[in-house]
């Protein structure tokens, strides 16, 4: 099932709905990388009005919320511009955060994310699309489904991370 989304620029005064569906949608999909479901440490890196309020005023990312109708199911994050795996930051963007809430994974919410973030990346004359992913569960058979291919191996950048779930690859897509 296909539902029809929009994408929402990040203002100041959707801050909280931002924060709030980037928590849910973490806690929903990764509590399993941490000690005891424990995610304050990404959570603190990523979801407080800190943080948001500094990426929100970078002018080299972009940050949207994912809505269906009324209800905001996802968001992303954007770096348009990132020297990486021997490219020039004019030729690559990337991908840092995508989270759907679970309710509206498999409905077509992450084919329409990456269309989008791929019109993006050709109106920005790009050669490659970045992103990085765990390697294990969904979301890389999805990220190679839909044309990326691996071309390196990363980790989670946290300590407190369990080391067994700490395992990531980088993934591109040519444009």
């Amino acid at each position: 099932m296909n539902i029809d989304i929009t994408f929402q620029e990040l203002t100041p005064a959707l801050h909280d709905i931002y924060i709030k569906t980037g928590i849910t949608s973490y806690n929903q999909h990764y509590r399993h990388l941490w000690p005891n479901g424990d995610t304050t440490t990404y959570i603190e890196h990523s979801f407080t009005k800190t943080i948001l309020e500094e990426e929100d005023n970078n002018k080299n990312s972009a940050l949207y919320l994912i809505k269906s109708g009324i209800d905001y199911v996802g968001l992303l994050k954007i770096t348009f511009h990132k020297n990486i795996k021997g490219l020039e930051a004019k030729d690559a963007l990337y991908l840092d955060k995508i989270y759907i809430l679970k309710e509206f994974a498999g409905k077509g919410v992450g084919n329409k994310s990456l269309k989008f973030v791929e019109s993006i990346a050709k109106k920005l004359s790009k050669k490659v699309i970045f992103l990085e992913s765990m390697q294990k569960g969904p979301a890389l058979p999805f990220y190679l489904k839909n044309d990326f291919d691996i071309v390196a191996e990363s980790t989670v950048p946290f300590k407190n991370v369990i080391e067994e779930e700490k395992p990531m690859f980088l993934l591109k897509k040519m444009i």
